[in-house]
């Protein structure tokens, strides 16, 4: 039998055979945490008696319990589940190993209940999001993601942990999935934006504080995301001919995630170029479905973890969903919707563009060679010094 049905069973004993148990298990256990309906039941008819002045409930701990206290409970129950007998209830008496041990008894039915309310908010996170890929929107993705964010939460306060996020010191593997293809109109709308930024270079300093390049579906799209920027960051002129060389330079010809003729074609001063924030929000609003779909696989997995301990599990889930918060601020600050971040005493200490295009133009600029008249100029001036000081000495 499962470890989980033998705790539900066993706590459900406990409070049989001591009621007052339940004095320690009220506040913080709830029908809800038990996996099968027939316990659920039973324990919300111990509690509504318990709040009813049930005379067993007021029984002092070693005093003699009733009968009555069994069959009264097995028939409340009874009207709300079916298949509960006053033998199933003896039972659940007998599978009790001792009754002072019904809080850690029902510690471990509110751990697995924990397990199972996140498994069941990450998959309909999953299920939302591939929904809204498939219709266009955010709206179901995110209230599922603000849902899961909020259990945990609870979770974390009900279990008595901090709801923090930690990340788990072994990534899962079981949460990989096959890539998932991506839609044509995606793809063309990324080579849009990307021809846009190309023809009209001003628009990327409006794109570059919201749009970052893992928010582009294609591998060879991200490379020339991060090409751009880098001539943008530069100061550099920016048409076919510098981002084809800047990829180059970053490896994505070589690797083959790119070649010549799709940046050229792309980066085709002819095509038509309009404004590229649209696009963007497009962009970034498939890499919010997205990462939702893929933070939604990683805490289905560590829910799957029985070995995972509740305060773990929480604080692991969190982590994976931080990707999606991240990406989920951005996107608001891309349409609008919140407002991009202030400047702060540290950034205002930041050199002015014009001084960070001087840096990042000298990062890439080879040295001047050395003229042989510099040379000679330069060791002329170490010869005299010396016969200087000496005319200095003497005198």
């Amino acid at each position: 039998m499962n470890p989980l049905v033998r705790a539900e069973q066993a706590v459900l004993g406990a409070v049989f055979l001591d009621p007052s148990q339940l004095d320690h298990l009220s506040s913080w256990l709830r029908p809800n945490h038990f996996h099968r309906p027939a316990h659920a039941a039973t324990y919300a008819a111990m509690l509504k008696f318990r709040a009813a002045g049930h005379p067993t409930t007021a029984a002092q701990n070693g005093d003699p319990v009733p009968l009555s206290w069994i069959t009264d409970t097995v028939a409340e129950a009874s009207a709300h589940t079916r298949g509960l007998t006053p033998s199933y209830a003896h039972s659940l008496v007998s599978a009790c190993p001792r009754p002072e041990h019904a809080p850690i008894y029902g510690r471990m039915v509110l751990e697995g209940a924990i397990h199972r309310s996140v498994a069941q908010h990450a998959t309909r996170l999953h299920q939302a999001a591939r929904a809204d890929a498939i219709r266009g929107g955010v709206e179901e993705t995110i209230h599922h993601a603000e849902v899961l964010s909020d259990v945990l939460a609870d979770l974390a306060h009900r279990w008595g942990t901090a709801p923090r996020a930690v990340a788990p010191q072994t990534p899962a593997t079981s949460s990989a999935a096959p890539p998932q293809p991506v839609d044509e109109r995606l793809l063309a709308d990324e080579e849009f934006l990307l021809a846009c930024l190309s023809a009209r270079p001003h628009q990327l300093s409006d794109l570059v504080g919201w749009l970052h390049p893992g928010d582009f579906a294609d591998a060879g799209h991200q490379q020339l995301y991060r090409s751009l920027g880098a001539l943008h960051h530069r100061g550099e002129p920016i048409d076919q001919m510098t981002v084809l060389w800047e990829a180059q330079r970053r490896g994505a010809l070589a690797d083959r995630t790119l070649d010549a003729e799709h940046v050229l074609r792309i980066c085709d001063p002819s095509a038509f170029a309009g404004a590229a924030e649209h696009f963007g929000e497009q962009v970034v609003q498939a890499s919010l479905v997205r990462t939702a779909a893929d933070s939604a696989r990683q805490v289905r997995a560590l829910a799957d973890d029985e070995s995972l301990a509740p305060g773990r599990l929480i604080s692991h889930a969190l982590h994976a969903l931080g990707p999606l918060d991240d990406v989920r601020r951005r996107w608001r600050i891309g349409n609008g919707s919140e407002p991009a971040p202030l400047r702060t005493a540290n950034d205002a200490a930041a050199p002015p563009p014009t001084a960070r295009i001087d840096a990042a133009r000298s990062r890439s600029r080879q040295p001047r060679p050395v003229s042989a008249q510099t040379t000679a100029t330069a060791a002329g001036s170490r010869s005299a010094a010396p016969d200087r000081l000496h005319r200095r000495s003497s005198s």
